[in-house]
């Protein structure tokens, strides 16, 4: 199994990569979405993102549990996982803690490099990074920056390729200490 991670901000390419990457794969897809439409912009958003994906591929709507949802897909089957940053402020609304956050965080991957270990699959993550702007001013949306910067680095960790993506092109992100032989 190899493990993609793609990163960058808000309409950079990320899922655009990622449905591409399926598209190539020869292979069953499944695709776990972890938006919930809880206003019509986001309603509008998940009806794009389900049009752009070919209906041929398994959709898994899990907007919490997403370590137990990986886990249920077949070894057999691509996985792309979209995206980290919905899923995290799924939790967040649920009032749940940044320490219960950065746990989910450890049983996604955990599930990641159990595929790994079982030969499954290729998986892409994709997730943004918010922690290229100003710091921000309330306590609430600073834990979340921080526990989501924690969790794209754990998953960062575990990939076999991580891409930052901008204006649709991509950036090899490498281990610095492997840069600084």
């Amino acid at each position: 199994m190899t493990l993609t991670f793609l990163v960058g901000g808000a309409r950079s390419g990320k899922s655009t990569l990622a449905v591409q990457l399926g598209e190539h794969f020869g292979g069953p897809v499944v695709f776990l979405a972890t938006a919930e439409p809880f206003d019509h912009d986001m309603a509008q958003r998940v009806a794009r993102h389900r049009d752009e994906r070919p209906a041929h591929w398994t959709t898994v709507e899990e907007p919490v549990d997403i370590a137990a949802a990986i886990h249920s897909v077949p070894d057999s089957s691509m996985l792309i996982v979209d995206c980290l940053t919905v899923w995290l402020a799924n939790l967040a609304v649920r009032v749940i803690s940044p320490a219960e956050m950065l746990r989910s965080g450890h049983d996604m991957v955990d599930e990641l490099r159990s595929r790994r270990g079982r030969g499954a699959s290729p998986v892409v993550v994709v997730s943004n990074e918010v922690g290229l702007g100003i710091v921000p001013a309330d306590a609430d949306t600073r834990a979340y920056r921080d526990t989501l910067g924690r969790i794209n680095q754990m998953v960062a960790a575990a990939a076999d390729t991580t891409l930052f993506m901008a204006a649709g092109k991509a950036m090899r992100l490498d281990n610095p200490w492997d840069l600084l032989r």
